[in-house]
């Protein structure tokens, strides 16, 4: 494992994604909704990848240490960003992966992040199998069906309550336009990608709204140009993959005019975009972290950790638990980050706690 080093400013992928008012503790309230509905990748997948054939999956430990159900399929030691943000919303249990959610539990809401999925169904191929955005919205639409054998004529009303969360877009740009050997970057230049994608965004979340969203948070795209894996894979000296940094930035500019005119044109929703990447210019030190750009577990060829491999004791230092995902302790800044918004950067026009009112 490399040694530590303290990265400038511009390379701290999730420091950056906190500012100090993360640091805020959780207050436990009543349910601020009924229901909540996940939508992404790898950073929130709670299982459903288990079963498919696929490298992009992980319910082996030391996956799972610190989670009270152990390996279930999430890709950190613990909790995820929804898990956590399930906790603030008050509700009474995490929400469970689609692939396994019984009729009773789907009231509650459905967990349909897949690892290695993306905004494009080219993205994550690569890995194998998994579940993109487009499908993830066809198995809402199953999940709506279901749910309205239960509520009948109160199903649009109950899930008008619900919130919605949506992470897309890294995997478009890890696992495809910055793949080796892809041909979407011989097709596209970084600007011109950016916006294929949020065209495509754009269609798949007017989808969600005429499925009956109303409450929409879109999580920005962090800085992936510094995880343990991207500066092994595109660095240089030990540093993030600048050109990387850039690509997101043109997408994440793009995504925030796309919830200005998401909020114009769907006069009945409110949709928010969360800054994943932010401006915290202190010491990470600060925060508690003194590992900035190795995994807190052994790694395979993939950036995943090996089967059984021992974990670092001190999690709670650690910003990355393998080469491509957060710890649990960065998880519940960014989640805090996301839902209180205290800062005017963390999102726009405002926060979780605010869109759920």
């Amino acid at each position: 494992m490399a040694p530590a080093l303290l990265l400038k400013p511009s390379c701290l992928i999730f420091i950056l994604l906190t500012v100090a008012s993360s640091m805020q503790p959780y207050i436990l309230v009543a349910a601020s909704v009924p229901c909540y509905f996940i939508f992404g990748d790898s950073l929130v997948d709670s299982g459903n990848n288990n079963g498919l054939s696929t490298s992009a999956k992980v319910n082996y430990p030391p996956y799972g240490i610190d989670f009270p159900a152990g390996p279930t399929g999430r890709f950190t030691n613990g909790k995820t960003v929804a898990d956590i943000i399930t906790e603030l919303l008050g509700l009474k249990d995490y929400i469970q992966p689609f692939a396994t959610a019984t009729a009773s539990e789907i009231i509650n809401g459905v967990n349909y992040a897949s690892g290695s999925s993306g905004i494009r169904d080219e993205a994550g191929r690569n890995l194998g199998t998994h579940v993109g955005f487009n499908q993830q919205l066809n198995n809402h639409q199953i999940t709506i069906s279901s749910l309205t054998k239960t509520l009948k004529d109160s199903t649009a009303a109950h899930l008008n309550q619900c919130l919605y969360t949506v992470g897309m877009g890294s995997n478009d740009y890890i696992n495809d336009y910055f793949l080796p050997g892809s041909a979407t970057s011989t097709q596209y230049t970084p600007d011109q990608f950016a916006g294929v994608l949020i065209d495509q965004y754009s269609k798949q979340i007017r989808t969600l709204h005429d499925a009956g969203a109303r409450k929409i948070a879109l999580f920005g795209l962090g800085a992936i140009s510094c995880t343990p894996n991207s500066i092994v894979l595109f660095g240089k000296n030990g540093t993030c993959a600048e050109s990387i940094t850039g690509a997101v930035q043109l997408f994440n500019v793009r995504l925030k005019s796309l919830v200005d005119q998401l909020n114009k044109e769907l006069t009945d929703s409110k949709v928010i975009y969360i800054n994943s990447i932010g401006t915290l210019r202190r010491n990470p030190t600060k925060l508690g972290f003194k590992v900035f750009k190795s995994s807190c577990c052994q790694l395979n060829n993939a950036g995943l950790c090996n089967p059984s491999s021992t974990a670092c004791p001190n999690r709670n230092e650690f910003i990355f638990w393998d080469g491509f995902h957060p710890t649990e302790a960065m998880n519940k800044l960014t989640a805090a980050r996301a839902f209180h918004a205290a800062d005017p950067s963390d999102a726009y026009p405002f926060g979780i706690s605010q869109l759920v009112l």
